[in-house]
């Protein structure tokens, strides 16, 4: 069973992902991520004022990602290097993708993608009000990825804002479960839990 999640920028699909995970035994259940299939600096759009735009549907290599989501639900094993953000102080990791029964498919355009959408059998919408979701960005960028602030508030506004209310939001309406994570995503979580250890026992 493949799984798509999606919210916006600061949504809290990381986070979400991330309790998801430890629900389930490596065995169970993969995350794939399209955050690891970003282009690299030099193929991204560049805006009018010269800033490179990596919230576009064409900055990541989809043609590679469906690759790898159809390898993993055909059983075969995925390496991929891990994608740092252009952070010089980060180390790449190497990835190692297993097949599961359950494989969650993560990122900000996964039901944009007009040739993923049709792989998914269950579709997750993260949400959140968007001031928090600014909050949430200015902290990650900063503390995480050591951006300066001007930069943050630059790309939500002219990259973040835009992708989002053009290639994210409108599938809002498409999604079989809606996940409000203003406060806690926590009964959320406990439902696609649920729903998904109810499935694994069927199998």
């Amino acid at each position: 069973m493949v799984i798509g999640i999606t919210g916006g920028s600061g949504s809290g699909k990381t986070t979400f992902i991330k309790r998801l995970r430890e629900q389930f035994s490596p065995e169970q259940l993969c995350i794939i991520s399209q955050d690891d299939y970003y282009l690299p600096r030099d193929q991204q759009h560049t805006d009018e004022r010269g800033e490179k735009n990596f919230d576009l549907p064409k900055s990541f290599d989809k043609k590679a990602f469906r690759t790898d989501l159809e390898r993993l639900r055909n059983g075969e094993t995925v390496v991929r290097q891990e994608y740092t953000f252009n952070n010089p102080l980060a180390e790449p990791k190497t990835l190692t993708f297993h097949p599961a029964p359950i494989i969650i498919v993560e990122g900000l355009f996964v039901f944009h993608y007009k040739k993923i959408a049709p792989l998914l059998d269950l579709k997750v919408f993260i949400n959140a009000k968007e001031n928090l979701k600014v909050i949430r960005r200015i902290h990650r960028d900063q503390v995480e990825r050591n951006y300066p602030i001007e930069d943050v508030l630059y790309k939500y506004q002219h990259h973040v804002l835009p992708a989002y209310e053009r290639f994210i939001q409108p599938y809002k309406e498409e999604a079989d479960l809606v996940i409000n994570n203003n406060e806690t995503f926590d009964k959320g979580l406990a439902v696609l839990t649920g729903f998904l250890k109810n499935r694994l026992g069927q199998l």
